[in-house]
């Protein structure tokens, strides 16, 4: 293993900024933020994350993305450090997400001459970002830009990576393949590139199963188009160190777990505009759910999709969900959409929802046609009277769940019967306590029946819970996350086993009709509990089908000091 430099403690900078050369006349800017412990709507975050940022000088220069916004000072700082902005030729968009473009603005208020580089949608998206005329290249899959000196850069496409504007940049002089989001993570180090593959395995898997996973075939048509150029030296990611050490392991776990999802049995494909209204964060969210259940989930952008890109998903997919368009774009995406409301059959389920803008085209139409076609509603409609709140995220959530469930019903029942009998009741053997976990974020909150609970260290107090991956609590049970075990008591437990035991429509509310107090930590209090424990998430195993969360005990408190806790006995160890 490569020795590492030590890693910088919550005592240095908040943002900070390392410029160091990777290859010839080619210069990375990583602008660090070592605090940052949330990313997009649920990814909690350990080791705080990087944004990536590339020199590349010829006979004429290219800046590959910029930063977030968040770095202005210290990132314009370093880049007028390192160049006079004025003589830079080229800024390469490899995708429009404000993390990687937030400063282009800025950039064109330096260099109003400078040309931008990007697919034809990314600078579509751009004109909506930066108000203002600039020079633009649309490049296509195949198309090269030649800077002199040897750095001719070839374009990938890579659609859905996890934009679907995203481009990739090859430079055939120091074969250094620029990727943006594809094989980075959110792992933020004084190292510039994987130097300790230890380190870095869980930020990396982690990463790829929030950002990847849900577009498992778009990666691996990525690595297709990807395998046509000269092997890659290094790659060049937007987030986190650069990948050079262990490039083909890394690159190899990338192609395998993709590989292994590409073969599920089940699909999804969500319509959507990615531009419009809330549909983006929306869709994010329903993708979290319907992969809890081990559905993969391909999201496909109505504006910019080929006819027979939309046909081949509609057929593959066994649940189709689909995000209201604008009326004003009725011209652009009606062919997209007739194509899916005329391919969709009668064995798939479908749900939709609303993208929250001023003119969304009607629900009921596309949900009559439907119907009519003989699909199955997997969930009511979702619709927005306002901007969507941590409630509107957590319905998306569960519905998108509840999605795949449907989907899996048969292949759950089977797997539950092909336990062998005896082996099946000796598990069963093993008791458990009942608890109550609850947990709540900003206005939306969510509550599991537990058994599967034990305490797990002293110092600090430390306890793991067993989640199922399906479970709408999951969400709520991530690295960093705040909640409540809420202690069942012998005797005085059955109503309250029943009411969380039972199926809960989306978004609704766990706690109607149960006493609660807040605790310190925001979580519900059960008033009936014999104890309860304020509880932080501090990390997660993954297990087959659960998720073994484990976390410090920083508050708690008992009821009755004479109380039992309430003890579950199972007949058979192959379901709850």
């Amino acid at each position: 293993m490569v020795a590492t430099k030590p890693r910088t403690t919550k005592a240095a900078p908040r943002l900070t900024m390392d410029v160091a050369e990777i290859a010839e006349n080619t210069t990375v800017l990583r602008s660090l933020d070592w605090d940052r412990d949330r990313f997009d709507i649920e990814f909690g975050l350990k080791n705080g994350t990087t944004y990536n940022s590339f020199l590349i000088r010829g006979d004429k220069i290219a800046l590959v993305d910029s930063s977030h916004a968040k770095f202005r000072e210290v990132y314009l700082a370093a880049l007028q450090g390192e160049i006079d902005v004025n003589s830079i030729d080229y800024l390469v968009i490899s995708h429009t997400e404000p993390d990687h473009s937030g400063l282009v603005a800025d950039i064109l208020e330096l260099n109003p001459n400078i040309t931008v580089v990007g697919g034809k949608v990314a600078l579509q998206y751009l004109d909506q970002l930066v108000h203002r005329p600039y020079t633009k290249e649309v490049v296509k899959n195949g198309v090269k830009l030649d800077l002199g000196q040897g750095h001719e850069l070839e374009f990938v496409s890579a659609p859905n990576l996890h934009w679907p504007d995203t481009i990739f940049t090859y430079d055939h002089k120091t074969e250094i393949l620029y990727t943006c989001d594809a094989f980075g993570m959110h792992f933020c180090d004084d190292c510039t590139y994987d130097e300790d593959i230890d380190l870095i395995s869980e930020d990396y898997s982690v990463y790829y199963k929030c950002l990847m996973e849900p577009n498992a075939r778009s990666v691996l048509s990525a690595l297709k188009r990807v395998g046509k150029l000269p092997e890659a030296k290094q790659i060049a990611t937007g987030h986190g160190p650069l990948i050079k050490h262990n490039l083909e392991e890394l690159v190899g776990r990338y192609e395998e777990w993709s590989k292994n999802k590409a073969k599920a049995e089940k699909t999804v494909a969500i319509f959507y505009v990615s531009d419009y209204g809330h549909s983006e964060a929306m869709a994010k969210a329903l993708t979290q759910g319907i992969v809890k259940t081990d559905v993969v989930v391909e999201t496909m952008d109505l504006r910019v999709s080929e006819m027979s890109e939309v046909r081949v998903l509609t057929e593959l997919a066994s649940g189709i969900i689909i995000g209201t368009p604008p009326q004003s774009l009725k011209s652009t995406v009606q062919a997209a959409l007739s194509t899916v409301l005329a391919v969709a059959g009668k064995k798939q389920s479908f749900g939709l929802f609303e993208a929250g803008g001023d003119e969304d085209e009607p629900l009921a139409p596309i949900r009559s046609s439907l119907s009519e076609s003989g699909l199955k509603e997997a969930f009511p409609p979702i619709q927005l009277e306002e901007a969507p709140t941590e409630a509107t995220y957590q319905l998306c959530d569960e519905s998108g769940t509840d999605l795949g469930q449907l989907l899996t019903k048969a292949k759950n029942i089977k797997k539950m019967k092909s336990l062998d009998g005896d082996l099946d009741k000796a598990l069963g053997r093993l008791s458990g306590g009942l608890y109550i976990i609850t947990a709540k974020k900003g206005e939306a909150s969510s509550a599991m029946l537990a058994s599967w609970v034990s305490q797990a260290s002293i110092s600090p107090l430390g306890i793991t819970i067993a989640v199922a991956k399906d479970r709408a609590i999951e969400s709520f049970m991530h690295v960093g996350d705040r909640f409540v075990l809420n202690v069942l008591e012998e005797g005085n437990y059955q109503h309250l086993m029943r009411h969380f035991l039972k199926r809960f429509k989306p978004g609704q509310d766990r706690f109607e009709g149960v006493e609660t107090q807040p605790a310190e930590n925001g979580a519900p209090i059960l008033a009936e509990a014999l104890s309860f424990l304020e509880c932080q998430v501090v990390t997660r195993l993954e297990g087959d089908d659960h998720w073994i969360v484990y976390s410090t005990v920083d508050n708690g408190r008992v009821s009755d000091v004479d109380g039992l806790t309430a003890v579950h006995h199972r007949k058979v160890g192959n379901h709850y």
